[in-house]
């Protein structure tokens, strides 16, 4: 029954990450943390065992994302060597900081992230391309900042890293495939530093490896990459608009709720 539960989730979230066009830890970490709570999960690290579990799940997705855009050609490598160590010392620092905070803190930075994205999608905000890629140490920069806080809200920060390579005057298809690149590297160090994290934690579950809870990761893994394909086939259908507001309206209604049982 519990397998069937997190086959649901899984389902869900790559069915809305294909539909709306967004990495589907957003919809992965609420729906777990819901279902953590209905199986008495320990609250204390509920929220720490559904970002690491996240994030590991991204780990398959992004495998055959990376390989789709690397056969287009449109993925920027040498951007993607310039942001990449970054956001690896960023993971680092993200999951650190998730391990160490309160779950009522953690879970109000998370519907604030929600609240913000929301905003970002349903007013269309889209910066004007008015600047250059910076050099190397630029890039670096940028990327902790991407894979810090990609770690602590368990995504795989194309939220960020799109609309920071589209501001640097990258087309939007590059822009894409490279973001979906640089979420291969947030995905490993953050599952295998999350797994470090929690490793011996008294109120784990069973069947976890410090927060990755592995009943869990299987439910994702088996039905979000097929159910991925089904959202976006139906998305070439559906108004873009609608969509992206349909999507901000359930980061607001997600969002809004995180930050009521934070306070």
């Amino acid at each position: 029954m519990v397998l069937l539960i997190y086959l649901g989730v899984g389902a869900i979230a790559g069915f809305a990450a294909g539909l709306f066009g967004v990495g589907g830890g957003l919809v992965i970490v609420p729906a777990l943390v819901a279902c953590f709570a209905v199986l008495a999960v320990s609250p204390d690290i509920a929220m720490q065992l559904a970002v690491g579990t996240s994030l590991a799940a991204i780990v398959v997705t992004s495998i055959s994302s990376v390989r789709a855009h690397h056969q287009l050609g449109n993925i920027d490598w040498s951007s993607w060597r310039g942001l990449a160590p970054g956001i690896a010392a960023g993971v680092v620092f993200g999951v650190g900081t998730a391990s160490y905070m309160e779950a009522e803190s953690l879970k109000l930075a998370f519907g604030i992230f929600c609240l913000l994205i929301a905003g970002y999608m349903g007013l269309a905000i889209t910066p004007a391309a008015s600047r250059a890629l910076p050099g190397t140490l630029g890039l670096a920069s940028t990327g902790v900042g991407i894979g810090y806080f990609s770690a602590l809200f368990g995504v795989g920060g194309g939220s960020l890293t799109v609309p920071y390579l589209s501001w640097c005057n990258m087309r939007m298809q590059r822009a894409v495939a490279t973001s979906a690149a640089c979420g291969l590297p947030i995905a490993i160090v953050g599952a295998s530093s999350n797994v470090v994290a929690g490793y011996g934690h008294g109120s784990l579950p069973a069947y976890s490896t410090g927060f990755v809870y592995w009943p869990a990761l299987l439910g994702l893994v088996l039905l979000s990459a097929p159910c991925a394909k089904w959202g976006a086939r139906l998305a070439q259908r559906l108004s873009a608009t609608h969509l992206r507001r349909a999507f901000a309206g359930f980061l607001l209604v997600v969002g809004s709720q995180f930050i009521w049982g934070a306070l």
